[in-house]
């Protein structure tokens, strides 16, 4: 026959023991109370986490860039819209995707200059300094 488990008695201290927690130490034969209120303090509230997380995510880049396509298909000619879309944004340089080269030395020549304007009326100078167009 195996000897009985030895009783267990919480230690007595300055901090106060709830019954909940005086009687799970008896049953699991070991006193947790410490190792739960240890990450007890780890746990942060969403509220602090949240701004790291979009940070990670880079959420502000993308909801710009998203901004920037709505921005394009809406202030310019159809006929651009149609045939090039911006693609990214890097370091203030927006590149653009053309369907052909066609239609890209027809942007390039003649609509480069008003893209750009258009583009940094909208946003600001400092945003999107440079258009790079590339048949894609």
């Amino acid at each position: 026959m195996l000897p009985p488990f030895p009783r267990y008695t919480p230690p007595r201290g300055p901090g106060k023991v709830s019954a909940r927690q005086r009687i799970m130490a008896q049953w699991r034969g070991i006193d947790l109370v410490p190792l739960e209120q240890a990450k007890a303090l780890r746990a942060q509230p969403a509220s602090a986490v949240m701004p790291r997380v979009l940070t990670d995510l880079r959420i502000d880049r993308r909801r710009a860039e998203a901004e920037i396509v709505k921005v394009w298909n809406g202030l310019l000619d159809p006929n651009i819209v149609a045939h090039a879309q911006p693609t990214g944004l890097n370091k203030g340089t927006l590149f653009v995707t053309v369907d052909s080269s066609v239609w890209l030395s027809e942007i390039v020549r003649y609509h480069r200059k008003e893209i750009l304007t258009r583009l940094q009326h909208s946003f600001g100078r400092d945003f999107i300094a440079r258009i790079s167009f590339r048949v894609g």
